[in-house]
């Protein structure tokens, strides 16, 4: 057993504002919690994970090249492997939801990336 307490879990922060924690996963998937602030959109971006984010608090928009979709607290949206997309908090407080991606990712994703 891997047990990891929210409170230890290592975090980074892609963007001001933008937390994100790594929960107990493997090299098969892992989980991310994260929180946006008002306003706050990741980049269109693709990867090689499947993905599947949860909206834990607030609302999030999902944008991809063809679609866009508004989840509220405790809805889900899976997302294709390399398939474009952006995850964005167009409300005015904060957002918290969760990523679970396979395989499993670590931060190095957002922060050795290049602009």
């Amino acid at each position: 057993m891997d047990h990891v307490s929210f409170d230890d879990a290592e975090t980074y922060e892609p963007d001001e504002g933008w937390q994100r924690a790594a929960l107990a996963g493997s090299d098969r998937f892992s989980f991310e919690w994260f929180e946006k602030p008002p306003g706050h959109s990741s980049p269109m971006h693709d990867h090689e994970n499947e993905q599947v984010c949860v909206c834990l608090e607030g609302e999030l928009t999902v944008h991809t090249e063809t679609e866009t979709v508004t989840l509220a607290a405790y809805d889900s949206v899976h997302l294709d492997a390399w398939e474009s997309h952006r995850v964005e908090n167009a409300g005015d407080e904060r957002a918290v939801g969760l990523d679970v991606f396979a395989p499993g990712r670590g931060f190095e994703f957002w922060t050795d990336r290049e602009e």
